[in-house]
């Protein structure tokens, strides 16, 4: 447990696969921080005070009241925000350059491709008033095209870049809705093993509850 002295970090959270990935560091850092709940189905990420932490309008973000050279730091994209998370803690995130790259590779291949597309999915499959085959089938077909990457890298490791990493942290959420997206779990034994093995540990079965 790190100092309990620490100043808290505010976190800035809704229950989604985004705020799940900080949420879920914090805990596996056993960090001293403070939940601020934004009610993005309320509109609240809208509201003046969130704009000045985060200027797209998007959970996560955080401030972190002890940052760099001691002075109050806000942070706001779910990718930096687990990058700087494992540079403050020494944690998740490795030291040496060539593992740190690859884990920097899967981290974005999540924040480019594997989030966004899987949320459009969640869009256009759940919450669209209209359903539109095209766009439907477009998001379902790329999923299935991502989970497939996924899958061949997890081919013969226990994590995404070996140890479990941040990487693995970015995608757990947005895995778990794999029956949301369409697409069948069995047909993909090794994002299946990877997950089960993911959700076991008890900081992300906390960060998910939060």
């Amino acid at each position: 447990m790190h100092n309990s002295a620490e100043k808290p970090i505010d976190l800035y959270y809704w229950g989604t696969p985004n705020g799940w990935k900080i949420s879920i560091m914090l805990e596996e850092c056993q960090a001293v921080y403070n939940l601020h709940k934004v009610n993005i189905s309320a509109g609240e990420q809208f509201d003046e005070h969130f704009l000045k932490i985060s200027p797209n309008n998007k959970i996560p973000a955080i401030i972190d009241h002890d940052g760099p050279d001691g002075k109050s730091i806000s942070i706001f994209e779910s990718g930096a925000i687990l990058q700087y998370l494992g540079r403050k803690f020494n944690m998740y995130y490795p030291n040496d350059e060539r593992s740190r790259i690859e884990v920097d590779e899967w981290l974005f291949w999540q924040i480019g491709g594997f989030g966004p597309m899987l949320g459009q999915n969640h869009h256009f499959s759940v919450y669209a008033p209209e359903k539109i085959p095209y766009a439907i089938n477009r998001y379902v077909d790329e999923t299935n095209r991502l989970y497939r990457v996924l899958n061949r890298r997890l081919e013969d490791r226990e994590y995404i870049c070996n140890e479990y990493s941040i990487a693995d942290m970015a995608c757990i959420g947005w895995a778990k809705f794999w029956e949301r997206q369409g697409q069948d779990i069995e047909n993909f034994q090794n994002v299946k093993t990877w997950l089960d093995r993911c959700l076991a540990r008890p900081a992300v079965a906390k960060g998910i509850a939060v």
